[in-house]
């Protein structure tokens, strides 16, 4: 898939639960009138998300994230079939579902740790591709701060996932380290800091902070946690990153 770099992805949530906007627009006109304000306000990404993972969460079944994803994803490519979509989800099922609905990319915040099936499903029909680094399982990834040698250990785990991926033939990955998923605070910052220390074979980086706990934890309650998300992914741009994932894309753009 080509695409211009630096690029924003805009988060739409279609669930009731997620920790920034859970509800706010997981019925179909809500989601489509906010999708048309992300790409008005200058989206390149939509990325449309049906099973929250915020921390002491239950996770919604494959069912269920289907009954959320689907109708919505119907209307979105109906109402904008130029818009480049993505889904978020690490369930197999889910993305063979929305790429029969026109999805561009899957976004697995598992990297393809959850669902045994995704990658050789992703290798085998070669489809663009978010890879972000995770442990653990969907209930216990946020048990985790791993810290020491950070970059290696999200390297290593790169190594290992696009491998698989390469062998299928299959080169339209984009890496995230999975910034807030099972780091400590200063591993955080430090995968931030130094993004091409963990950048393999010169896929591009995307970085999904926003509204994060880990800019609560430094800016307390003095900073405002959409600007603080904008200051933070300027850095990352300045630093190397591709694409930066976003609840307020019109802050960021401007």
């Amino acid at each position: 898939m080509k695409m211009n770099y630096p690029a924003i992805m805009g988060i739409l949530n279609v669930t009731p639960d997620s920790f920034s906007d859970g509800g706010r627009y997981n019925s179909v006109d809500a989601a489509l009138r906010h999708s048309e304000e992300l790409l008005e306000q200058g989206a390149d990404i939509v990325d449309i998300g049906g099973c929250s993972t915020r921390p002491n969460n239950a996770i919604a079944t494959q069912e269920e994230e289907m009954e959320r994803v689907i109708p919505i994803l119907k209307a979105i490519r109906k109402r904008f079939p130029q818009a480049t979509l993505s889904v978020d989800t690490f369930r197999k099922a889910v993305a063979e579902a929305c790429v029969g609905e026109g999805i561009d990319i899957v976004n697995d915040i598992s990297g393809g740790l959850f669902d045994p099936e995704m990658l050789p499903y992703i290798g085998e029909k070669r489809i663009p591709y978010v890879l972000m680094h995770c442990v653990g399982t969907p209930e216990t990834m946020h048990q985790y701060s791993l810290g020491g040698d950070i970059h290696q250990t999200v390297m290593d785990f790169f190594k290992k996932q696009c491998d698989t991926l390469e062998a299928y033939g299959h080169h339209d990955i984009i890496l995230d380290p999975g910034l807030g998923f099972g780091k400590s605070l200063e591993a955080n910052y430090a995968l931030l800091r130094d993004l091409d220390r963990y950048r393999y074979h010169g896929y591009p980086i995307l970085i999904g902070l926003s509204r994060k706990s880990m800019i609560k934890k430094v800016a307390g309650n003095n900073g405002d946690p959409d600007t603080c998300t904008a200051l933070l992914n300027r850095i990352a741009l300045l630093n190397g990153a591709d694409i930066v994932r976003v609840h307020n894309v019109k802050l960021l753009r401007d």
